[in-house]
């Protein structure tokens, strides 16, 4: 079940490669995400001391959680991205050889485990933009037909 998608992604960059990772988060960010209360407008990932993270991805706070728990908690804060060493080695050699980014895709659930789709890509240019919409109605008008 997919809880968050970043179709704005998909548009702006030309993903060549995609992988899966777990998400480091508190018990009361899990359930809000699961009632779909999460955005990844705007986020995405950094590779920092060997480790990825994934910013800006908003998670508003859980409405049944305690304000203790609420208290001082930033939506928005950083989430380390659970991969394996070689996981992001590749990406790092992909985006710095490459001059590639990396974004967040989606976030979903695999297993009862909160999973985050992370695509490597290529900024499209304005001209690439117009191709791919031209692309997407083509595709569009031949299935209705």
């Amino acid at each position: 079940m997919t809880f968050a998608d970043n179709r704005h992604a998909k548009f702006e960059y030309d993903i060549k490669d995609t992988l899966e990772a777990g998400v480091e988060l508190f018990g009361h960010e899990v359930k809000s995400i699961r009632a779909g209360h999460a955005s990844l407008k705007g986020a995405y990932v950094v590779v920092k001391g060997g480790e990825a993270w994934l910013l800006n991805m908003h998670v508003t706070p859980y409405s049944k959680a305690s304000a203790s728990t609420l208290a001082g908690y930033d939506p928005t804060r950083s989430r380390k991205l659970l991969m394996h060493k070689s996981q992001i080695v590749k990406l790092l050699g992909e985006k710095d050889t490459k001059g590639l980014t990396i974004v967040p895709l989606s976030v979903y659930d695999s297993a009862g485990k909160i999973k985050v789709k992370v695509g490597v890509g290529r900024k499209r240019k304005t001209a690439d933009k117009r191709e791919y919409l031209k692309e997407k109605d083509i595709a569009r008008e031949s299935r209705e037909q």
